[in-house]
């Protein structure tokens, strides 16, 4: 009786140790730790294109003691993380040109900030009045004109990359209300040619880097309607794009229903294309600076507010602008060359 009893505890025990291994193996049984999940960190930058012409012109920057400061320090001080350069062909001078864009993005990356780069596919300025060919690519063929769009693209990300730069953000175009590189990609006449230029910008920078986010930018943030025209455009002929991007310039006195109609075109936006949404450019009178604080930090607020983390960020256009540069007012600093409240927004 004893060995019997003996027997039957034993063989619980055994038991009891098989059911333990078992259940420790168990390949369904999951202890590991979910995994720590980083917040997307909202964008809040500036654009300082102009930054080495005016430093090469003798400008300097003062924070609000009056003390000379590098600009892009100062802005990171005043709360900015991200830097926007735009990216001309060829341009006259040499200013915007790809020597000119690494050596500021160097600068940025050096001081842990994040880079936008700004094709904007021309030899000057590019917007909703004028997207104008380079000189060298005005002969050319749509299929040459999609090969440079390609090239251009993929060298400048390269010799960025080369130097150590990966920007966060790419845009392919600026403010391409109706498309680029007129009149052959010219959305009203031709959506499907701006498509097809856009697709070949989107496929350089993914063959650079496949995390950079490719956005398309479109001005008038607050215009339903011109979004939902391009955006149903590029989608109607396979256009690829990432994010949104707006611009938006109000004036004083109309800014809170501007902000207002923006966070709805920007709901909008996500809900009909699934993609997130950056501000890439703003701007008011310098001289109108507690109106522009407040602008600035309710439009903040409202894309923060955006469900999701599809409210990208914000850049300010140009913010270290003063003393009437190329005639452009609405910068961020004053006449003396320090930088205005309407900053602490970014704070």
């Amino acid at each position: 009786m004893k060995k019997i009893i003996l027997y039957n505890k034993l063989r619980f025990i055994y038991t009891a140790f098989v059911l333990f291994i078992f259940v420790s193996c168990d390949p369904d049984k999951n202890d590991t730790p979910p995994p720590v999940v980083t917040p997307v960190q909202f964008a809040k930058g500036a654009d300082i294109s102009w930054l080495t012409q005016m430093e090469s012109s003798g400008r300097i920057f003062y924070n609000s003691s009056g003390t000379a400061q590098e600009c892009m320090q100062l802005l990171k001080s005043l709360g900015m993380n991200s830097i926007r350069l735009r990216v001309w062909v060829d341009p006259a001078g040499g200013w915007n040109n790809t020597a000119d864009v690494v050596a500021k993005a160097i600068r940025a990356k050096n001081l842990g900030m994040k880079i936008m780069i700004d094709f904007h596919y021309s030899d000057s300025w590019a917007d909703p009045g004028q997207q104008t060919k380079p000189a060298a690519w005005l002969a050319q063929d749509f299929t040459t004109l999609q090969t440079s769009v390609y090239n251009h693209t993929f060298n400048v990300l390269t010799a960025l990359k080369s130097s150590g730069v990966t920007p966060e953000w790419v845009q392919v175009g600026n403010e391409t209300n109706d498309g680029m590189l007129w009149p052959t990609g010219k959305a009203s006449v031709n959506m499907a040619n701006f498509a097809a230029l856009i697709n070949k910008g989107y496929d350089a920078v993914k063959a650079v880097d496949a995390t950079i986010k490719v956005i398309v930018h479109i001005s008038n943030g607050h215009d339903n309607s011109l979004f939902r025209w391009i955006f149903d455009g590029l989608k109607n002929n396979s256009g690829k794009w990432d994010i949104i991007g707006m611009s938006l310039y109000p004036d004083p006195a109309n800014w809170s229903a501007m902000n207002s109609q923006c966070l709805a075109n920007i709901n909008d936006m996500i809900a009909r294309y699934d993609k997130p949404v950056m501000i890439c450019e703003v701007g008011m009178s310098w001289d109108q600076a507690a109106t522009c604080q407040s602008f600035l930090t309710d439009l903040i607020n409202k894309v923060k507010s955006v469900p999701n983390n599809k409210g990208l960020g914000v850049f300010y256009w140009e913010p270290q602008c003063y003393g009437n540069w190329q005639g452009y007012t609405k910068g961020a600093f004053d006449n003396s060359g320090k930088p205005t409240i309407a900053l602490n927004a970014f704070n």
